[in-house]
């Protein structure tokens, strides 16, 4: 890209795009919830309290509607004693998946000793793959 180009692109933004999504996803435990619900299928707040280290149900509630008011996930509610309350991922979180696929890959190759108890560094398909992958 050429400098003016770039000179051009940078005075039409209104904000740093990385900053933006920073704000989305940034928060505490927004990102473990985001995994448990695209690596782990989870759908179920009990299923976020008991999954994610260290949160508290104050906080996965505050979470759940921050992620379902920036249009990450959405709330359904089914009627029944007791009401069920579930949480899907929208096409807007999905288009998230991505950028948590490059953290991981990213952690699991240049911090690996952190992650590893061999300390060996990894390929995001080694840890993420499907059952039929494996094979």
């Amino acid at each position: 890209m050429k400098e003016e180009e770039c000179k051009h692109l940078l005075e039409s933004l209104k904000a740093c795009p990385i900053d933006n999504t920073f704000k989305i996803i940034g928060k505490k435990f927004t990102v473990h919830i985001l995994r448990n619900m695209t690596k782990l299928g989870q759908t179920r707040f009990n299923q976020f309290l008991d999954s994610v280290e260290g949160i508290n149900p104050k906080t996965l509630s505050a979470r759940l509607r921050e992620m379902e008011k920036n249009g990450i996930i959405e709330k359904r509610i089914y009627a029944g004693t007791p009401v069920k309350i579930e949480y899907a991922i929208t096409k807007k979180g999905l288009a998230l998946n991505p950028v948590l696929e490059s953290m991981a890959a990213f952690s699991m190759q240049y911090c690996s000793k952190d992650i590893f108890k061999d300390g060996k560094p990894r390929l995001l398909k080694e840890i993420y793959s499907k059952p039929s992958e494996a094979a």
